[in-house]
């Protein structure tokens, strides 16, 4: 029996989608492989500072991520409830004799808006 509750978490990559008229690669975000099964933990929001976003809102999540899913995280973004966001850094795991249960690596995210 699992006490914890997880959400369904997709992985997005920048994947080259085409040429544009000038022969130069075009990109999108696009979702990559299957959802995985993360916690998510609300973090902390702040305002943005300076006067170019005086209404901009930065949100910041604690995801922990799944042993069983060991790829890089680095420079992508991830959607977690409707809302895509962007990976803070290089998330590591821990070590596995520090992370008993199902999850090992803390995965900072974040979104700004307004």
């Amino acid at each position: 029996m699992n006490l914890f509750t997880t959400e369904p978490v997709q992985v997005v990559s920048r994947q080259e989608t085409g040429r544009n008229p000038m022969n130069q690669p075009t990109y999108a975000w696009l979702a990559e492989g299957d959802p995985v099964q993360a916690l998510v933990a609300p973090g902390s929001t702040s305002d943005v500072e300076g006067s170019i976003r005086p209404d901009g809102v930065e949100v910041i999540y604690s995801l922990h991520w799944p042993k069983t899913d060991m790829r890089s995280l680095k420079g992508k973004r991830v959607e977690v409830r409707g809302e895509q966001y962007t990976v803070i850094g290089d998330p590591q795991p821990y070590t596995d004799a520090n992370t008993p249960g199902d999850w090992n690596r803390p995965v900072q995210v974040k979104i700004v808006s307004g």
